[in-house]
């Protein structure tokens, strides 16, 4: 019986982590990852090393082969919010959301870029959309919700 309860916990465990690393990464679906698409792979690689203008034209290049590509339309709204660009990351998350309404890393940075555009109202509703979809809680909820009560502690409200 011994054996069998480890080989469970060894599979539950590298699931886990599989899960993990995938959710880390920003995308919703484990099992995209990693990403096939190597412009996508690459787009990522340099948003994680802080190169947010040398991953738009990998992300553009991913976007036109699968422009329905929920998390790479995130990424792409997560680039230009960190270049200053809020209109077009805000097209960029709500094309996300308009594929994927319960999409994690959306919500939550399009709730980041409302609080950059100080419109708490509108922040807040992201959280509540987190709330609904984050059963047991979440990174991206957790974080959201950090970012308005820092957000509201500096407005003195």
């Amino acid at each position: 019986m011994k054996p069998i309860l480890h080989l469970f916990s060894a599979t539950c465990l590298s699931l886990c982590l599989g899960a993990g690393a995938a959710l880390a990464a920003g995308g919703d679906s484990p099992e995209g990852w990693p990403p096939k698409d190597p412009e996508y792979a690459k787009a990522l690689k340099l948003i994680n090393a802080g190169e947010y203008c040398e991953a738009v034209p990998f992300l553009e290049t991913s976007l036109s082969k699968n422009p329905k590509n929920a998390d790479a339309l995130n990424y792409m709204g997560y680039s230009l919010r960190k270049m200053g660009n809020f209109d077009d990351a805000l097209s960029n998350y709500q094309k996300a959301l308009a594929i994927e309404p319960r999409h994690l890393g959306a919500n939550e940075y399009l709730g980041e870029l409302y609080l950059q555009m100080d419109d708490l109202e509108k922040a807040e509703e992201r959280l509540k959309v987190l709330d609904g979809v984050c059963f047991f809680g979440c990174e991206e909820y957790t974080e959201l919700k950090e970012s308005i009560a820092s957000y509201k502690a500096k407005a003195g409200s």
